[in-house]
């Protein structure tokens, strides 16, 4: 069963959420916040797997809420989606340095939206390639500072970073590592330890700012999405 708290300042918006989880068989709203600092609360007493939580409410805001999750150690497990209605902005990228494990826009298709749901609940980071590389190239000019952390990184771990930072699944890491999908996962678990990671999403954007990836160029080539 997949434990949801809901985080939104409009009883509207949480309810429509709310109605779609509740007839799933496999997932539970365990508790509904207005705020970022009833969020927290709530986390804490509840430990849900994953908190929908708005960018933007009063008070403590979404991407506060996200870095006092993300400093809880008791919360270490729960999975932070931030819900937006604008899209790719610059909330969303701080909220993914605060700790998010990914963004959802409020006008996703029901499906959609219970799909990524499930994709949180496993670990997985809700960034396809496309939107990563927008990201990185709208708010990462430069490394924060080049090349830290990769000293405490073997080269295979290195290369599995870069690989999650272009996208793909361990599956996928397994096979252009050529080694088992169990060992890719190892190399990835033990680099978000060295690295203090909470999940993928942090990975992710760890590889950029560090310069172990660079921003592809824009162009029209470049910019087309790549295979999530």
């Amino acid at each position: 069963m997949i434990r949801v708290l809901l985080a939104d300042d409009q009883p509207l918006i949480r309810s429509g959420f709310r109605a779609l989880l509740d007839v799933e068989d496999d997932i539970e709203v365990v508790a509904e916040a207005g705020d970022g600092g009833e969020a927290v609360r709530l986390a804490l007493a509840h430990r849900p797997d994953i908190a929908l939580v708005d960018v933007q409410m009063p008070g403590v805001d979404g991407i506060e809420a996200t870095r006092r999750i993300a400093a809880e150690p008791a919360l270490a497990a729960v999975h932070v989606v931030i819900l937006t209605n604008y899209g790719l902005d610059e909330y969303v990228f701080e909220a993914l340095r605060a700790g998010a494990a990914g963004f959802l826009v409020k006008d996703i298709q029901p499906e959609d939206f219970l799909h990524a749901v499930r994709v949180a609940a496993r670990g997985d980071a809700l960034l396809a390639p496309s939107i990563t590389r927008k990201l990185i190239d709208r708010y990462v000019t430069q490394p924060l500072v080049p090349g830290a952390g990769l000293a405490e990184l073997t080269n295979r771990e290195r290369e599995a970073v870069t690989l999650v930072a272009r996208g793909l699944a361990n599956e996928e890491i397994a096979e252009r590592m050529v080694i088992s999908p169990l060992t890719a996962k190892t190399h990835v678990n033990r680099a978000m330890a060295k690295l203090h990671a909470r999940d993928r999403a942090q990975l992710v954007v760890f590889a950029y700012e560090s310069g172990l990836v660079a921003p592809r160029p824009s162009g029209r080539q470049a910019g087309r999405p790549a295979p999530a």
